[in-house]
């Protein structure tokens, strides 16, 4: 019997802010994944918000403090937290794998992934990155680098950058090539490198993809039968946090939008992670997508638990 396939994004809930803290917490994290692995074949994608962050942070302050750090690019920084995650996330798999005696391997891949040069994100740039400036590093920096900054909340100016919709994941055919061998594959981390195609090839720019959209994204590419979107709360819930709060236990498409409209799900939030299985499940002919916790995953995929969208 051919075993189903699973697209796992896994939220900022299963990783850290810190190296320490992201090397316990991905022990966790590579429980649920085997727990996974040893029934169906698994691709993971994960966010890389406070990591990158980070990178950009430890780089911008040395190259604008005086220190021998070179400028080092945004895609770049994505493409360290890319590794820094897939490392630790590689080691903990390859210890609980061992641990139970199963015979798979794990790869983590670099992804690079095309984004639309004239998506309307890059009209209005909103993805908050880097350190908080003064109007005057901010001002300076803008005029020296072209870089957009905002003033956020009165802690100070920040960059912002675009947001755009994934079009193409790049290293596909390594990611199927990998997956059909039976192995653990780590891809799409932090939406993956943005990139956009020129004459001289592929060439990076400083944006945030979502990693829902690009789980939702690599789901479809490697027709999937589910992306399970993995978050702090077992169900998706709505009249969030009201007396009258009401968890689900599936939604097809005509509901989900219909929450959308009536503003249920928050921005920055749940909102990202419902259109993205949107995406997929209307994509698809039996696609069917999943929402519920890292710690509850396994029972939810038996249907204990979890928000099942489908058609």
């Amino acid at each position: 019997m051919e075993r189903k396939r699973l697209v796992i994004a896994l939220g900022g809930n299963a990783l850290g802010n810190s190296p320490e803290e992201q090397l316990e917490l991905v022990k966790e994290t590579a429980k649920t994944i085997v727990d996974l692995a040893e029934e169906y074949d698994v691709i993971i994608g994960h966010g890389n918000g406070p990591q990158v962050g980070m990178i950009n942070n430890a780089m911008e302050f040395s190259s604008l403090n005086g220190g021998k750090t070179p400028y080092m690019p945004f895609p770049e920084c994505g493409a360290m937290s890319q590794g820094y995650i897939g490392y630790h996330l590689t080691q903990s798999i390859q210890r609980e794998l061992a641990k139970r005696k199963v015979a798979k391997e794990v790869a983590c891949v670099v992804t690079q992934v095309v984004v639309d040069p004239q998506d309307p994100a890059f009209a209005k740039p909103t993805k908050p990155i880097g350190s908080f400036l003064t109007k005057e590093e901010a001002e300076k920096t803008a005029a020296e680098k072209g870089f957009i900054f905002v003033e956020d909340a009165g802690r100070g100016y920040r960059r912002v950058v675009p947001s755009p919709k994934p079009t193409k994941i790049v290293e596909l055919k390594v990611v199927e090539q990998l997956v059909s061998l039976g192995d653990i594959v780590i891809t799409v981390g932090g939406g993956g490198i943005p990139v956009v195609e020129t004459e001289d090839g592929l060439k990076g720019v400083a944006a945030v993809i979502d990693k829902d959209r690009s789980s939702a994204k690599l789901a479809l590419d490697v027709k999937a039968d589910m992306l399970v979107i993995l978050t702090a709360v077992d169900r998706v819930c709505i009249n969030y946090n009201k007396p009258n709060q009401e968890s689900l236990a599936e939604m097809n498409v005509e509901q989900a939008k219909q929450y959308i409209g009536e503003g249920h799900f928050a921005p920055g939030s749940m909102l990202p992670k419902v259109e993205a299985c949107l995406e997929f499940v209307e994509a698809t002919s039996n696609g069917v997508a999943l929402i519920t916790s890292l710690q509850r995953a396994k029972a939810a995929l038996s249907g204990e638990t979890g928000t099942i969208i489908k058609k």
